[in-house]
């Protein structure tokens, strides 16, 4: 009987100690080991036993228990452990059929089978106890059931918690980053036995963690066959959406390697949040995305980068000869590899090993050491990435460019671009050759203005995108203009159709082509946000240009129509009534070019010239790209608000006054008689409304409390510096809506 008991705490049932679950089929059949693990405990004393006593009854069942612990969490561990699913390549085709299906419900996990090996430890433990119990009962005279449970007294501890444990990951269906965190809350009780039996079992997990943390952050290799790391693949999110693997291999076999690699930077990985253990911060899981994505960068570099490398490494070198030829064919893959250790040392591959390989040490997880190693990692990745960024991609010079290009710092091109495309646009633009008409012009001012030396021009590109936008002529206005003289369309200038339509020719853009790896960093949304901010200066330095052009056009059919009437007595006093007349026209126009002035003035000197120092001072400082990327969105953001692109109320007045100055010019340069006297009064009006609308912005308390309040004070102090502006405005206060706006501001 007692072997029978010992057999049974074995997991093996007989006529004394039998299992409910085999004896409920006739005839009874044992249990297969794909069976789901039972929920109640079913070895039980056969009924028909009557020769022991209730209180031996009890304690025997007491004892069995522990042996159908045993059973159910040996199987869970034989299943996790079961390595039928890998199949050698010569497997029938009706087998791999079988593990097919199969493994549609069952699916293997790299973590279970790491917790099974604990478990099995475990049991080890658990049949050693037995085997000692069995030699103790051997050798009494006279074998007592207490030396069973005083040899067994422990695992009455262990076992049923390690049982309630392997009931719920199969139950669940648990696996990876999950598994981790269910264990890692069962550490926390107050059993010494069970909190080392169940760190164990923990640390059996980590090792499978850790060496794939190994494979991402050293090698860039994303190690993860069951989908059980916190850190996945994009496609593994498209296929969870319908997308199939097939497609996706498809997608990705049509990208080239470049492509793919700024995908991957930029989109192919992501932090899949369901297998990321609580225990580990999203600061700590974003640092190791980050670390795995800069090494497979660096170990990976663009066949472009590689060949341009050669170049610069060959450039003095000479090949000579048959042989010399013949061997150029074998060199790319090994000046790959060779690259690729230069990007990233081994020596500092050897040494984030080694600091993953020290945390696989310790029986312990430290959570403290664990965060303190992968902010070593990515500091390391983070440095050779800087590296390949800033130095050998020159950075600078890429932002140089920008500067110069993007936000109009060679002013002497953009200036010569739109004097050579003024009478162009002059006209509305047509959308199928817009285009091309521009491209004249910004090749006339490309050969005039920049040098040879320039290696940046070649990457910008001129682009005139489809247009949606309301597309307005001067000719149209000046239609308007008599219209509102005859008196037969007063509504048609109302101050509803002097709101913001842009002009057509204010959507010119320019792209910046960007090659590895300075795709990492200029991504497609920087590039728009510089192509904003270039749409708003452009159109800033054309309105102050005609501004300027309209000036000395004004001026010379003056000084000729003077010049040729000055001997005759009645048309020189007509040109003296004329200069009367145009006097405060002119005032108007010096009123607009004051304002639009300042405007250019601020942004180009107090907004970028100043936050373009911060950022190089920055770039001087810093060595981590992470920083870099961060310093550069600050640079941008600031660029965008302290330029007020992104508050409307002011953005929206700044707009409609370069609107207003824009059709003024045009007005006052077609002006040949008085017919569209009425149209320029309209206009200085609106001009007047907007300028003091501007005025009581700037000076409203109301953003006196927001972080732009710094900014449009300095605005403000550029513009009423000696208080003119606020004198323009406040007399504008005071205009009577009868009373021509000339007129008042030649009384002013």
């Amino acid at each position: 009987m007692l072997h029978e008991l010992l057999l049974a705490l074995l997991g093996y049932t007989g006529d004394l100690i039998i299992d409910e679950r085999e004896h409920q089929n006739s005839p009874a059949t044992p249990l297969s080991g794909d069976a789901p693990i039972s929920e109640e405990c079913s070895f039980k004393l056969a009924p028909d036993i009557s020769f022991i006593e209730p209180s031996e009854r009890d304690l025997i069942e007491k004892i069995i228990t522990l042996g159908f612990y045993y059973r159910e969490i040996d199987r869970f561990a034989s299943k996790s452990r079961n390595l039928s699913w890998i199949r050698s390549a010569n497997a029938s085709p009706l087998e791999r059929a079988a593990e097919l299906s199969k493994s549609k419900t069952e699916r293997p996990s790299v973590y279970r089978r790491a917790i099974a090996n604990g478990i099995v430890e475990i049991l080890s433990v658990y049949r050693s106890a037995v085997l000692l119990i069995e030699q103790k009962l051997l050798s009494e005279t006279m074998p007592i059931l207490a030396t069973v449970t005083q040899g067994l007294n422990k695992f009455f501890v262990l076992f049923p918690p390690l049982y309630e444990l392997v009931l719920e990951i199969e139950r669940d269906d648990i696996r990876g980053g999950q598994l981790l965190n269910l264990l890692h809350k069962r550490c926390h009780c107050g059993m010494p036995e069970l909190q080392a039996c169940i760190q164990r079992l923990l640390w059996h997990g980590h090792q499978v963690m850790y060496n794939q943390l190994a494979s991402w952050m050293v090698y860039g290799i994303l190690q993860d066959q069951h989908g059980e790391f916190f850190i996945r693949r994009q496609e593994d999110r498209d296929t969870e959406h319908g997308s199939s693997h097939s497609d996706v291999s498809e997608k990705l076999a049509r990208l080239s390697t470049d492509y793919t690699s700024v995908t991957d930077w930029h989109l192919g990985f992501h932090i899949f949040l369901d297998m990321l253990p609580e225990y580990i911060h999203m600061r700590i899981a974003e640092s190791i995305l980050f670390a795995g994505k800069a090494v497979r960068v660096l170990r990976n570099p663009s066949s472009a980068f590689r060949f341009q490398d050669q170049l610069i490494t060959r450039s003095s070198q000479k090949i000579q000869g048959f042989t010399g030829r013949f061997s150029i064919q074998k060199e790319p893959l090994l000046d790959m590899k060779l690259i690729g250790e230069e990007l990233l040392p081994q020596s500092d591959a050897d040494k984030i090993e080694a600091m993953l390989q020290g945390l696989k040490e310790p029986s312990e997880f430290h959570k403290r050491s664990f965060e303190c190693a992968v902010d070593s990692i990515r500091a390391i990745a983070a440095s050779h990435l800087w590296q390949l960024v800033v130095v050998r991609a020159n950075l600078n010079g890429h932002l140089k460019a920008l500067k110069d290009y993007f936000l109009l710092e060679k002013g002497d091109f953009f200036q010569c671009f739109l004097e050579e495309s003024r009478q162009l646009m002059r006209l509305p633009p047509r959308q199928s050759t817009a285009e091309a008409d521009l491209m004249v012009p910004f090749q006339l001012a490309a050969i005039k203005t920049i040098s040879e030396e320039d290696k940046y021009f070649s990457r910008v590109s001129l682009r005139m995108p489809s247009f949606g936008i309301t597309v307005k002529s001067p000719h149209v206005d000046l239609l308007k203009a008599k219209a509102y003289a005859d008196g037969t369309s007063g509504a048609a200038l109302s101050s509803g159709n002097l709101d913001i339509s842009l002009d057509g020719w204010d959507g010119i853009a320019l792209e910046y082509s960007v090659d590895w790896p300075l795709q990492l960093f200029f991504t497609q949304e920087v590039l728009s946000k510089y192509c904003k901010v270039f749409q708003y200066l452009l159109r800033l330095k054309r309105t102050q240009m005609e501004l300027e052009k309209s000036w000395a056009s004004v001026m010379h059919q003056d000084h000729t129509y003077f010049a040729k009437h000055r001997n005759d007595r009645i048309n020189y006093s007509k040109s003296q009534q004329r200069r009367q007349t145009c006097r405060p026209m002119w005032r108007v126009r010096e009123h607009m070019a004051f304002l639009i002035r300042n405007l250019q003035f601020y942004i180009q000197v107090d907004v970028i010239e100043t936050q373009w120092n911060i950022l190089q001072a920055h770039i001087q400082e810093s060595h981590d790209f992470t920083e870099l990327v961060g310093f550069h969105q600050e640079y941008l953001s600031a660029l965008i608000s302290q330029s007020f692109l992104d508050l409307g109320s002011v953005s929206r007045i700044l707009d409609g006054i370069m609107k207003l100055c824009i059709q003024f010019c045009w007005a006052i340069e077609n002006q040949e008689s008085s017919e569209n006297t009425p149209e320029l009064e309209h206009i200085t009006e609106e001009f007047n409304k907007k300028s003091n609308s501007l005025y009581t912005i700037l000076r409203s308390t109301r953003l006196a409390g927001s972080q732009r309040a710094p900014f449009l004070r300095r605005f403000l102090l550029r513009l009423n510096f000696n208080s003119f502006f606020e004198m323009t405005a406040r007399g504008v206060l005071n205009v009577v809506r009868q009373r021509p706006a000339i007129t008042v501001l030649n009384q002013q």
